[in-house]
């Protein structure tokens, strides 16, 4: 708990200067705003004397105090907006940077409806902590300190009752909190899971419509609200503990307090308007005590939020940038694999092993082979998405590990399987690896990746929204603006994975002579299942049980009996079945 709140605290200090302001107004604010039960004592000890000058300046003292109270209590509440507002804006950059700074394993296990809605609930809960400590707790405990002040001054055996009932009030609610916030964990798992469940449904649309698989979804959410109902029938029963818990311990607490006063009245050891003084303060601190306890179960609620927020933050970064990284401004292309080996953190067998491979600069090389092989993980250690266990990699003679990540991945230009557009025009999707650049260099990389023709066929041309995923977009079209996007930013490295395995016949054409167009004096690579994709590569590397088993090109690796013509006699089988069909 003391971390969650040094965390929270240190994105409140950042304004420091407005923080002690802030705390110095709203202490002002709770103690101005205490005084109304004392003008009450003094206006009823005043009645008897019928002093209308002393009566008349009572109540303009009543009426001085009430207004000083509420134009303190509206600037505390401007000054801490002055605190919260930049502080909650703060917290939730860093969070998203950190999301963003997170490795591609995190990623690859996160649940995105389950992400977004802890983000969501994380900020609310930001602004209500901080609500609920100063302007309840802090203001609570500044209440107390005063009402036992001067309960004091009355007799020290009220101002003890009060302290007592306090104290027992405040053990039993750490107790119930505690067993209210395990609750509420329990039940946000649950949660989780319907927003997980909700969200995957979205994303996964098509494939709901395709198999009409409608009510399978609903009865597969109506199962797991099942557990979500019971679930909040546990946590919402536990607040109703807190308040016949509280509430009986605290009636009883002003029934011991009122019988001693008047005892006192009674043997005229005080006056009517101590009376007034003890009534006016109990029953005034015993609201804001109950004030407390709802503040108290929303600190709960919050906690786990703001709990779940920032382990974001907790989150470790494995693949770190180096200390003191090298800096270029520039590489050729050359690419070397020296006795790498590679295994899934969760997979104790090693996935690729010993792999010692040189590419030239400018040269293209295809890495083929069955499924699972490795193929696209030596792309994802090339990029370091993940490090390698044993070895290194090496580009124009440097170790990939001493460059930054960001440098690193600024050198190459990846056209991934499945493209993932965002939720803007063609425009902002072709120019967002380089925001900057000019229209004449936008027309030229269109031009490149044939995807001129079909841009201007559109009634807004590059202004034409792709929708989500981009899926307003043909599985070519939206290859074809991933080669465009990816050219903008001049990478001597480019990587194809995959880039036509799921297009027609046309599309496939268009791709591949995009390719070819684009690979002069860069160094390519590319994964294809296709094999007429990677004929023209000058090397092809034939991959198998994590090793490399063949290498060369085209031409040479048929007339082997390997592996790779082994593959190219059975596409071939398949591609001349589908002319017949």
């Amino acid at each position: 708990m003391l971390k969650i709140f040094k965390t929270f605290y240190r994105f409140i200090f950042n304004y420091k200067k407005r923080y002690i302001i802030f705390v110095f107004i709203m202490t002002s604010a709770a103690v101005v705003s205490n005084l109304i039960p004392l003008v009450y004592k003094a206006l009823i000890d005043a009645i008897p004397s019928y002093d209308y000058q002393l009566l008349l300046k009572i109540i303009m003292l009543f009426v001085g105090v009430r207004l000083a109270g509420n134009w303190l209590q509206t600037l505390s509440r401007y000054l801490g907006d002055r605190i919260i507002l930049p502080a909650s804006r703060d917290v939730r950059m860093h969070v998203f940077k950190r999301i963003q700074d997170l490795d591609f394993a995190f990623h690859v296990n996160k649940s995105t409806g389950s992400l977004i809605s802890a983000f969501k609930r994380g900020d609310s809960a930001f602004h209500h902590i901080f609500n609920n400590l100063h302007f309840s707790i802090a203001q609570t405990i500044i209440s107390l300190i005063i009402v036992i002040f001067f309960f004091n001054k009355i007799t020290p055996l009220i101002s003890l009752v009060m302290v007592v009932i306090f104290m027992i009030n405040g053990l039993i609610s750490w107790f119930l909190i505690k067993s209210n916030i395990k609750k509420r964990k329990d039940f946000l798992k649950s949660e989780d899971n319907i927003s997980g469940i909700i969200a995957d449904n979205m994303i996964n649309y098509e494939t709901v419509k395709f198999f009409a698989q409608e009510k399978r979804e609903e009865s597969r959410l109506k199962k797991q609200f099942k557990n979500w109902l019971k679930k909040l029938w546990e946590y919402a029963n536990s607040f109703r503990l807190m308040e016949i818990s509280i509430g009986t311990l605290s009636n009883i607490g002003i029934l011991a307090i009122f019988y001693i006063v008047i005892n006192k009245l009674v043997n005229a050891e005080i006056t009517i308007g101590d009376l007034v003084l003890v009534i006016s303060f109990t029953t005034a601190f015993y609201f804001r005590f109950f004030d407390l306890l709802h503040r108290l179960r929303d600190i709960a609620q919050n906690y786990t939020d703001i709990e779940r927020y920032f382990s974001v933050l907790d989150e470790d970064i494995l693949i770190k940038d180096p200390v003191k990284p090298v800096k270029i401004k520039g590489i050729n292309g050359e690419i070397q694999f020296n006795n790498v080996s590679f295994s899934y953190p969760d997979n104790e067998k090693d996935l690729l092993c010993d792999i010692n491979l040189r590419i030239k600069a400018g040269e293209s090389v295809a890495f083929v082979g069955r499924s699972g092989v490795g193929k696209t993980t030596i792309i994802r250690m090339l990029l370091r998405f993940y490090d390698v266990n044993k070895g290194e990699i090496l580009i124009d003679g440097i170790n990939v590990r001493d460059l930054t990540k960001s440098q690193l991945r600024s050198f190459i230009g990846v056209v991934p399987q499945e493209p993932i557009l965002f939720n803007n025009t063609i425009g902002f999707n072709i120019s967002y690896g380089n925001p900057t650049v000019k229209k004449d260099d936008i027309k030229q990389v269109v031009k490149m990746a044939n995807l001129d023709r079909f841009i201007s066929s559109l009634p807004l041309g590059y202004k034409t929204m792709v929708g989500e995923r981009g899926i307003k977009l043909s599985g070519g079209q939206k290859q074809r603006l991933a080669i465009a996007r990816m050219l903008l930013t001049n990478p001597k490295i480019i990587i194809f994975d995959e880039a036509t395995s799921n297009l027609d016949s046309e599309s496939e054409r268009l791709i591949q002579d995009a390719l070819w167009k684009i690979a002069r004096n860069r160094t390519i690579l590319i994964i294809a299942h296709r094999f007429s994709t990677i004929r023209r590569a000058d090397k092809i590397i034939v991959l198998e049980q994590g090793k490399i088993v063949e290498s060369g090109n085209h031409h040479e690796l048929i007339k082997k009996a390997g592996l790779y013509s082994y593959l190219w006699k059975l596409q071939s089988k398949e591609k001349e079945t589908e002319l017949l069909l």
